[in-house]
C-alpha cells in the first residue's frame, strides 16, 4: 500500500485531492464499521465506486426497478441470463433491448456519485491506496475529476441546511398547488432528451448558474414536478427522478418555496427524518471544516518556521534555535510531527515506499532542512521498519 492511515488523521477530502493532484491510478480501499468501499482511479479521475457491503436496495438492478426503467420480471430474467451466460448485467439488459446503453450509463453514473457522497458522512474509518491497473468498462463509465467531487461536496454542505428546513422527512408527500409556467425559450441549442433526463451533477458550468438558488424553475424542477403525486413520498421521487438525493430534494425545496407544491405531512407516527435530521451533512461540514482548519494550522506552522527569530528564541550557546518554554516546544512539535508524517505519505505515494532517512524528504523538496529538527535543538527520531512502515518520534529530552 502506498498511502494508508485513519480518516481522523487524513480526511476523505484530503485523500481525494491528493490522489487527483498526483494523477495516480489505483484503488482506494475505505472501511468504516460494517461498510467497505473501493474507489477506482485512472490518472487521477474516479472511474468507479463500489461497495462490497451495499444494501440490496442500492444494487443497480433494484435501482432500475425503483426508477421504473425496467420491471421486476425483466430484472429477474436478466439475472437468470447473467448467471447462465456469465455476462455483466448491463450487457444482458442492453442486448435484450430492455434498456439503451446511454440510459444504463447514466444509471451507473448515478450509483457511483451516490456512493461517493455517502463517504463524506463517515466519522471514522481507515483508508489504503493501492497503485495498479483498475478494471472498468469505458463504455458505461463517466470519469469524474476528484476536484469536481470536492466542489460538489462543498456546495452540498452549504445548501443542505436550507433544504432540510423545507424537506425534513422522507415520508413527506406533495400536493400540486398550481401548474408550472411554460419554459422560457433560449437561443442556445436545447440539450438532448437524455441530457434532460440526466443532467451531469458534476458539470460546474451548469451548477454555477443555479448555485444557492431555491426560487427558480429549471429542468430539475420540471422533472420532479412531473413525478409529484399525492401517493409518492420523497424517497419515491428520489428513485424516479434519477438525479440523486441532493438534486431531487433541492428541486422540491424550490417548488415548495415558489408554491407550486405543498408538502403534506402524514398523519401517522413521525417518519424518518431526512438524512437523520441533517446530522449526516453536519458531519460532512465537520469533515470538510477539519480540512480547512488543518490547512490553517499548517499555514501558521510554516509561517512560524519561516519567520521566527532563532536568535531571540534560542537557548544561550545553542547551535540550533529552540523555544525556551517547554509547553510551546511540545505544542509546535506536535504540529511539526504531523507535517513530517504527511510529507512521508506523499513520498510513499510517489516512490512506492517510505524514505530510508528523513533527509530524503529534503532532497525531494517536500521539507526544508530546518523542518527536521524545529523547534528542538536535536533532530527528530526516525526509523524505517519496512518499505511501508516507519517510526517517527520527537528527540529524547
Amino acid at each position: 500500500m502506498a498511502l494508508q492511515g485513519t480518516l481522523k488523521d487524513f480526511g476523505i477530502a484530503d485523500i481525494l485531492q491528493l490522489i487527483g493532484q498526483q494523477q495516480k491510478t489505483g484503488t482506494l480501499h475505505l472501511k468504516s464499521k460494517d461498510q467497505d468501499v473501493q474507489v477506482g482511479f485512472k490518472d487521477g479521475s474516479i472511474v468507479k465506486a463500489e461497495s462490497s457491503t451495499r444494501k440490496k436496495k442500492d444494487l443497480l438492478g433494484n435501482m432500475l426497478v425503483r426508477a421504473q426503467v425496467i420491471t421486476e420480471s425483466q430484472l429477474e430474467q436478466a439475472l437468470e441470463d447473467q448467471r447462465r451466460m456469465l455476462r455483466r448485467l448491463g450487457d444482458v439488459l442492453v442486448a435484450s433491448g430492455v434498456i439503451t446503453k446511454e440510459r444504463f450509463r447514466e444509471m451507473v453514473h448515478l450509483q457511483t456519485t451516490e456512493t461517493l457522497y455517502k463517504l463524506f458522512t463517515w466519522k471514522s474509518g481507515t483508508y489504503a491506496f493501492e497503485q495498479g491497473d483498475v478494471e472498468f468498462d469505458p463504455e458505461t463509465t463517466t470519469p469524474l475529476r476528484a476536484e469536481s467531487v470536492l466542489m460538489e461536496g462543498f456546495r452540498m454542505v452549504d445548501e443542505w441546511p436550507v433544504i432540510k428546513r423545507k424537506i425534513a422527512r422522507y415520508d413527506l408527500t406533495f400536493a400540486r398547488v398550481k401548474p408550472l409556467p411554460p419554459p422560457v425559450r433560449s437561443a442556445k441549442p436545447s440539450p438532448s432528451a437524455d441530457e434532460d433526463d440526466f443532467g451531469d451533477p458534476f458539470a460546474e458550468e451548469k451548477k454555477a448558474d443555479k448555485k444557492g438558488d431555491f426560487a427558480s424553475v429549471g429542468e430539475a424542477e420540471r422533472r420532479v414536478y412531473g413525478f409529484a403525486t399525492p401517493e409518492r413520498d420523497v424517497r419515491a421521487l428520489i428513485d424516479l427522478a434519477c438525479m440523486g438525493e441532493f438534486e431531487t430534494c433541492k428541486a422540491l425545496c424550490s417548488l415548495v418555496n415558489l408554491e407550486y407544491l405543498r408538502p403534506v405531512v402524514p398523519a401517522s407516527a413521525a417518519g424518518e427524518a431526512l438524512l437523520d435530521s441533517g446530522s449526516a451533512w453536519e458531519r460532512v461540514r465537520g469533515v470538510l471544516g477539519r480540512v480547512v482548519v488543518t490547512a490553517g494550522v499548517l499555514t501558521v506552522v510554516i509561517f512560524v518556521v519561516a519567520r521566527a527569530n532563532f536568535e531571540t528564541l534560542s537557548l544561550a550557546g545553542g547551535n540550533q534555535g529552540t523555544f525556551v518554554e517547554p509547553a510551546a516546544q511540545k505544542l509546535i512539535s506536535k504540529a511539526q510531527l504531523s507535517r513530517i508524517e504527511a510529507a512521508v505519505d506523499v513520498y510513499r505515494l510517489e516512490k512506492g515506499e517510505v524514505p530510508e532517512a528523513l533527509g530524503l524528504l529534503v532532497s525531494a523538496g517536500l521539507l526544508g532542512d530546518d523542518d527536521l529538527r524545529y523547534p528542538w535543538k536535536d533532530g527528530y527520531f526516525y526509523r524505517r521498519l519496512t518499505p511501508q512502515e516507519f517510526i517517527l518520534l520527537p528527540p529524547l529530552r
